[in-house]
């Protein structure tokens, strides 16, 4: 017996931790996100890319270039057949559109694409994804990539670790606080794992719910479960970045007036970028939606698509591979710029009609290709200052996306952990600073709002919670508090309830245990029913259990009460909750809290 003590203590010190300490279960808790955001991010990377094998390169008989750590399968082209990008994508359309309006009709106005449905989630439901709806958008996802669609894996990941996470944190039966933590820890590790950028994935998924804001009680699970899952996705995938690329670096401060022009292009690229794809999207898919239904109209996007990726294979897909080659230069002015306007368009088509896929690889696709064109122009003419056009390209990834999305940090770091280095940060900084001030009144994602006071998901938070600050120890009144037995009849109860002043009583079972509780309003039902006394026992009357421990809060207390509407809650010892130290009544969480307004306005007269 006392050998199996002992083996218990180290697991009852550890619930002990894991339930007192909040680091160490959000440690605990961001490691399990990111294990299975990992998996996840693992399935959905091979899925996309041996679909893109399968269908562009064997059966449409392509060879479109991919970049140096994201060519995983090899092997001959087939036979050139361009009209199976058409097929498959219009087909893809036709299977997505059915499943949305069959299974997730919902989702259909759920924002812009993967991500922009993790932000709703985050402030408007509290933080609940239906597993449904995150696994056939992930499917769909890869149906659309893999045929050619003008899309990105980083939108449809996002979605998917952040339903891992709701779901995980449904199982342990976390508050809605803690639900809202685990959907972007899960989402930062699917970014950071897609990516192969773990601290540029965490941050990225805890800015871009907001324009001016973080979500700071996010940082540690969402860094963990970015490490985890990329840790994981490495052990497949190896560690090799997306891009084979040379280190680029800063070295001529005159250059930074033509990074500057660069975040004036950004912007400006921005605004054409997100404003044709809400053209798109409703003035032209949203009617066709409303005459033929959202099945028809996604067949008619992929159909559109399909035609545009067949004639220019520059469209399909993320695009990585092309994007590449304009930082190693292998690209012209006019390639560069026709890229731009086609790759706008195309996404508006494939996104914008219903379809699945995420505007992330895009979005950095186009602001790659804008820097790419301001670095050609400022090397031709000023090849003594502008001296690696390509630096220009990484610069302008990173200055469009924090334009569109409002997420300055976090692409911020994604290119320095692409390339490896901090050669670029001055230029990063500046342009990407720039881009989101010139771009602050248009946003690529529908739900972001603008900081924690406007988002649902802290409403409480938008008013002063004193009740936080204050602990159960200091208004509870220690004492002896009488116990009844469940087998307690009704006429023993009312000479209990005569001789005391309690107005709760915990209720214990045969084996001293704390099971229910008795309040004096549901005892007054029957008290004076003389028939009943013999034949009603305290089991019948009990109600369900409640208890506070001293280290808890009055915020925690309050809650208790309305929940339970007793006028007394018992106050258990913290290893031990059938050990009862005393009562807290209801009118002392009320008097503390008037006391310390009082204290406060005090202070701030």
């Amino acid at each position: 017996m006392n050998l199996l003590l002992q083996l218990l203590h180290p697991w009852r010190e550890f619930l002990r931790t894991y339930r007192h300490v909040s680091s160490v279960r959000w440690l605990l808790l961001g490691v399990v996100v990111g294990i299975l955001s990992g998996f996840a991010a693992v399935l959905f990377f091979g899925a996309v890319e041996l679909g893109k094998f399968l269908i562009l390169h064997k059966l449409a008989g392509l060879s479109l270039p991919a970049p140096a750590g994201e060519e995983i399968f090899h092997g001959p082209a087939g036979e050139l057949r361009p009209w199976v990008i058409p097929i498959g994508t219009t087909l893809v359309g036709l299977i997505t559109g059915w499943l949305v309006t069959r299974f997730i009709p919902d989702s259909v106005n759920s924002g812009t694409d993967g991500t922009d449905a993790m932000i709703k989630a985050f402030h408007n439901q509290g933080g609940v994804l239906r597993a449904r709806a995150w696994l056939i958008k992930g499917l769909t996802a890869v149906g659309t990539i893999a045929t050619g669609g003008s899309a990105g894996r980083e939108g449809p990941i996002s979605q998917i670790g952040a339903g891992v996470g709701c779901w995980l944190s449904q199982r342990l039966k976390l508050t809605v606080k803690e639900r809202r933590i685990l959907l972007l820890s899960g989402a930062a590790g699917g970014l950071g794992a897609i990516f192969r950028a773990p601290l540029g994935g965490a941050l990225t998924a805890i800015e871009v719910i907001y324009r001016e804001d973080f979500e700071a009680e996010a940082v540690l699970p969402a860094v963990l479960s970015s490490v985890v899952s990329y840790s994981l996705f490495t052990l497949f995938y190896g560690t090799e970045p997306i891009f084979g690329i040379p280190h680029f670096s800063f070295h001529d401060a005159r250059e930074l007036i033509f990074y500057a022009l660069l975040a004036v292009a950004c912007a400006a690229s921005g605004w054409f970028y997100v404003r044709t794809f809400y053209f798109v999207k409703y003035s032209i898919f949203g009617r066709l939606q409303e005459k033929v239904g959202l099945m028809w109209a996604t067949a008619v996007g992929g159909l559109l698509m399909g035609l545009m990726g067949m004639q220019f294979p520059e469209l399909l897909s993320g695009g990585y591979g092309w994007l590449e080659g304009a930082i190693m230069g292998q690209m012209t002015i006019g390639m560069m710029l026709a890229i731009i306007l086609g790759k706008t368009l195309a996404t508006s088509m494939t996104i914008g009609s219903g379809m699945s896929g995420g505007m992330f690889a895009p979005a950095l696709f186009v602001g790659g290709m804008t820097g790419g064109l301001v670095g050609q122009v400022a090397h031709r003419f000023y090849p003594g200052i502008a001296q690696e056009p390509g630096g220009y390209v990484l610069v302008g990834m990173a200055a469009f996306f924090a334009g569109v999305a409002n997420a300055p940090i976090g692409p911020l770091v994604m290119v320095t952990e692409l390339t490896q280095g901090y050669g670029l940060l001055a230029p990063l900084m500046l342009a990407s600073a720039l881009c989101i001030v010139l771009g602050h009144r248009f946003s690529l994602y529908e739900n972001q709002v603008d900081n924690k006071f406007d988002s649902p998901a802290h409403v409480v938070d938008a008013t002063i919670n004193i009740l936080e600050e204050l602990k159960v120890q200091d208004h509870y009144r220690p004492r002896l508090v009488i116990t009844l037995e469940e087998c307690t009849t009704l006429k023993a109860l009312t000479d209990v309830i005569a001789n005391s002043n309690q107005l709760v009583f915990p209720v214990r079972n045969v084996e001293g245990e704390f099971t229910s509780m008795l309040s004096l309003s549901s005892a007054r039902k029957v008290i004076f029913e003389r028939t009943l006394f013999d034949l009603l026992v305290v089991r019948d009357l009990a109600g369900k259990p409640a208890y506070l421990r001293p280290d808890y809060d009055l915020y925690t207390a309050l809650l208790k009460f309305v929940d339970t509407d007793y006028d007394q809650i018992p106050v258990v010892a913290e290893n031990d909750t059938n050990t009862i130290l005393g009562l807290i009544d209801r009118e002392s969480v009320f008097k503390a809290y008037a006391d310390a307004i009082r204290e406060v306005r005090g202070m701030e007269a």
